[in-house]
């Protein structure tokens, strides 16, 4: 395994949903899984036999919802030491979290906007180096989908990459949400894209969203992925080399089969783009 990557190849988030469903082979094809450690800790019965069953023989990472980097509240640490319990448990290659906020006095159940400004940058870079810290590992955040920047004082691209730098993380590349984002808010999403730093890049997200108008699209997870999100992660291989990368889907959920295509889809285009190079890894890790 490429040491700059925690996991390789495709990947597909494992939801409760389709969970029974799994054969013996139905992940035929599926490198690495992902779940959402609250989804998943303290749960017992079948669900978690079966859950410790394909983590013992399948690679996982974990994709945080409730971390709250950017809340007002004072950083949840027994919550971030449950979540090191879980990890280490189950062996998780890669714990990534939203670069946003979710709670104050309570739970929001929604990913709401960080201000792009300095003084959030400080803000929520010591929160994340607080959080590696308790864990014992470095942390990815991912870019996010989001509707408005109240208070903005900087560019989405320019305040992602100060945290990156501030709290010496690493990256979760969402390329659904670069595209998302640069239809509702009408910025080029190559030119964002390219702008991202190579060398912190842990693995990536794919996932399908929802065309509420011609200027307005939602982050749903609930589709197929388009095929302009599918050109604009042949666009990220070509430019960052092939990184590891597993497909969202949370609502709408098709058969396994057809989700395993999907992933599969990802799969050719991986080797397209390791063939066009010449190598596997054309990115170094710093």
């Amino acid at each position: 395994m490429p040491d700059q990557y925690p996991v390789t190849g495709k990947g597909l988030g494992l939801r409760r949903s389709f969970l029974r469903k799994l054969q013996a082979r139905s992940l035929d094809g599926v490198d690495f899984m992902e779940v959402a450690p609250e989804n998943w800790i303290d749960v017992g019965g079948q669900f978690g036999r079966r859950f410790r069953q394909i983590s013992e023989v399948m690679p996982f990472v974990c994709h945080g919802l409730s971390l709250n980097l950017g809340g007002p509240a004072a950083l949840d640490e027994p919550f971030v030491r449950r979540i090191k319990q879980f990890l280490d448990s189950h062996q998780i290659r890669c714990y990534s979290e939203h670069l946003s906020y979710c709670a104050d006095d309570g739970h929001l159940y929604d990913l709401m906007p960080i201000p792009f400004t300095e003084a959030a940058v400080k803000y929520v870079s010591a929160r994340i180096r607080r959080t590696q810290q308790i864990l014992e590992r470095r942390i990815a955040i991912e870019n996010v989908s989001y509707y408005c920047a109240p208070g903005a004082e900087m560019s989405e691209i320019e305040f992602i990459n100060a945290v990156l730098i501030e709290a010496d993380c690493d990256l979760l590349i969402d390329i659904n949400n670069i595209y998302v984002n640069s239809i509702n808010h009408k910025y080029d999403p190559v030119t964002y894209m390219q702008a991202l730093p190579a060398d912190r890049i842990a693995y990536g997200h794919i996932a399908g969203h929802y065309d509420e108008a011609d200027d307005l699209r939602v982050d749903t997870h609930g589709a197929d992925v388009i095929d302009k999100v599918w050109d604009l992660l042949e666009l990220a291989y070509a430019h960052f080399g092939v990184f590891p990368t597993l497909l969202e889907r949370d609502f709408n959920i098709p058969p396994i089969a057809e989700l395993v295509a999907e992933v599969a889809r990802i799969g050719e285009t991986q080797e397209r783009y390791r063939n066009d190079s010449g190598s596997s890894d054309a990115v170094s890790h710093g």
